[in-house]
């Protein structure tokens, strides 16, 4: 295990390096002004590699916004939009994210990863700081990294007043002018019994009713104000909402609302009573659950377990989530099915007792099927209840469409999740977090980009609102999928209407149109047989020679912290290959930060997968309760293994 010490001065962090330039496609938030380092020198800088697609990079996003403003006159963060997928490339896409997530600083357009090269990032989200000077100081991938952030932030000012180099003032964003509209980034909507529709306008941060003609607005649910505030109608704020479901009446009258919501940027589940519009947090603590952080069935010792005391479920007021994006209520098992898409998990919510615990995966991020217990997934954002209750899901980052086989639930045990024994995880459309496209036919050949939305129909197939492609598809009982609908604004939720004279017609809530639209299905529900190309997710990979590989990850507490290792390790590695055979040795779980791999000479190409955890708390014994941070992070690192090339990789967690 690599133990640094803490430092106090920045000079001794690492050696000094100059900034590379910022080059890229243009610039966004800037009025239009091209940014240079050179500008931009006196201040600190702060990069922030993300692509809009990824769920940490936008975690990261939130996580930075208390520090933007507390320190806005001598900071400025730039975000490098490094894309992942096709559409994420796309500039219109990419100024749509920007004012989407409420993106408050100049933003670099990096489609060919020129930036992320020269400043070898390896992972969606990584950070790196930059002294007033122009040097680098620190780097560090994932998220979870606010409090060391803080510290560093306030050394530098400290060191840089002292010496004159700090320059105090107004930074280089510009904001956009804002748009008007009745909606704006609607995620999903729901039905209601009187026809009317609801949706979780995200980008108003509230739920709007509309009138059955999906454009009438009725009601607002919500100020309009990011926030987590309960109340009426007109007091609530949610925050960036995104999927909601309806609850049969008799749960309603019990649970004392009729409207589940997952209100995603929150990390907490709202209910949501119609009559008033009384909003209630019914899950979640506002604060958002790390992966890492003490889980059940084996907790850390002298902790608590997360969602159960004494075997008996906890407040579920009091068990932190992690990005909740859609929800659906599930008869058979008397509880609500949670897309946890923070920590790639399935989540079940009971109204009644209440209760809420997670039901499916392992919280590595991926495409694994078969035991809910070690299935992967990879943002789960999109849940339909199948007529024969089966329950269907948009796995988004492997673009993929899922299922949950549940047999013989069960409901007289102590959780929720236990509703939910014994269930099968499946898979009908995707393979894995790298491949992606536009192809229709046989569902094992079958390429989606992104997919946000699934509705399940009466006839046992399943519409995909094929969320980047801006297409909605059907997978159809016969293993055969097709196009129904191109050119739409980036998909993500889909309403199924009652169907009148046998034909169907569905509202497709478009979001980067601003706007629910009706389609009329052919009655045949056959649609196109398209084929737009595959895609492989493209990133710089690093050469690597055959044989011993040495891997490095570093960490460095931050200044006043020391490792926490109060309740067992403080560090965990992990690592894995695609395909297996690219390791001869080194892969699996251990402590320490570094690890000898053998390379096998025989593969020429494949990815690395590495993940590293590590714990730091305040290290002055003075203070009664410290402050405790986690740092992970998952490495998907594309390698060449090449002659001669580098026999050591070093991945930085936080240095």
């Amino acid at each position: 295990m690599r133990l640094t010490s803490p430092v106090t001065q920045s000079t001794s962090r690492l050696p000094r390096v100059r900034a590379s330039a910022l080059l890229g496609r243009g610039w966004l938030n800037t009025g239009g002004a091209q940014i240079t380092l050179a500008d931009l020198r006196g201040k600190i800088v702060l990069l922030d590699f993300w692509t809009f697609c990824c769920i940490n990079c936008l975690h990261v996003l939130d996580e930075l916004r208390e520090l933007e403003e507390q320190h806005r006159d001598v900071l400025t963060i730039i975000g490098v939009h490094s894309p992942k997928f096709a559409h994420e490339a796309d500039p219109d896409a990419l100024a749509a994210a920007v004012e989407r997530y409420e993106v408050h600083h100049p933003v670099l357009d990096d489609p060919e990863l020129v930036t992320w090269s020269a400043y070898t990032a390896r992972a969606w989200p990584t950070l790196v700081v930059i002294d007033p000077e122009g040097y680098i100081v620190a780097q560090m991938a994932g998220e979870g990294h606010l409090s060391n952030l803080t510290v560093l932030v306030e050394e530098l000012i400290a060191e840089h007043e002292a010496k004159g180099t700090l320059h105090r003032g107004g930074g280089v964003y510009v904001p956009p002018e804002p748009a008007a509209g009745t909606l704006r980034f609607p995620a999903k909507a729901v039905q209601l019994p009187s026809g009317n529709l609801l949706v979780a306008d995200a980008g108003h941060h509230s739920l709007a009713e509309l009138a059955a003609d999906g454009e009438t607005l009725v009601r607002r649910i919500g100020t309009g104000e990011r926030g987590l505030v309960d109340g009426d109608a007109g007091t609530a704020r949610f925050s960036e909402p995104n999927g909601l479901t309806l609850l049969p009446p008799s749960v309603a009258e019990q649970a004392g609302y009729d409207v589940l919501v997952a209100d995603t940027v929150n990390h907490a589940l709202r209910g949501v009573r119609l009559a008033d519009g009384t909003v209630t947090t019914v899950a979640g603590t506002g604060t958002q659950y790390l992966v890492g952080e003490p889980t059940v069935p084996a907790p850390l010792p002298g902790q608590p377990e997360l969602w159960r005391v004494d075997g008996a479920p906890r407040d579920p007021r009091t068990v932190p989530l992690s990005s909740p994006w859609d929800v659906v209520w599930v008869p058979a098992t008397g509880t609500a099915l949670v897309a946890m898409a923070g920590n790639h998990q399935l989540w079940a919510f009971d109204p009644v007792r209440p209760a809420i615990e997670p039901v499916a995966g392992t919280m590595n991020e991926g495409l694994e099927d078969g035991d809910p217990a070690g299935a992967w997934f990879a943002q789960p954002s999109g849940l339909s209840l199948g007529p024969d209750g089966q329950v269907w899901l948009a796995d988004a980052e492997t673009s993929a469409l899922r299922h949950l086989d549940l047999h013989d639930a069960d409901d007289s045990f102590g959780g929720p999740a236990d509703a939910w024994t014994p269930i099968t995880v499946g898979t009908a459309v995707g393979s894995g977090l790298y491949d992606f496209g536009h192809r229709d036919g046989a569902a094992d050949q079958a390429l989606l980009q992104h997919p946000l939305g699934v509705a399940a129909l009466p006839d046992g197939s399943v519409l995909i609102a094929d969320t980047y492609n801006g297409a909605l598809r059907r997978w159809a009982p016969d293993g055969q999928v097709s196009t129904l609908a191109t050119g739409l604004a980036e998909p993500s939720g889909i309403v199924v209407l009652p169907a009148q004279d046998g034909d169907l017609t569905v509202l497709v809530v478009e979001s980067a149109a601003h706007r629910l639209t009706r389609i009329a299905l052919p009655s045949t529900l056959a649609g196109e047989i398209l084929d737009a190309g595959a895609h492989r997710t493209a990133r710089p990979a690093t050469d690597i020679a055959p044989g011993t590989l040495s891997l490095d990850v570093v960490f460095t507490p931050a200044a006043g912290q020391k490792y926490d290792d109060r309740y067992g390790p403080s560090t965990q590695l992990t690592v894995s290959s695609s395909p297996p055979e690219l390791l001869l040795d080194g892969e699996g779980r251990d402590i320490p930060l570094t690890r000898t791999l053998r390379i096998n000479p025989e593969i020429t190409e494949g990815v690395l997968h590495i993940t590293a955890r590590a714990a730091s708390c305040d290290a002055d014994p003075a203070i009664e309760f410290p402050a405790c941070h986690l740092n992970s992070q998952e490495w998907g690192v594309p390698v060449r293994v090449v002659a001669g090339a580098v026999t050591q990789l070093s991945l930085p967690l936080h240095g």
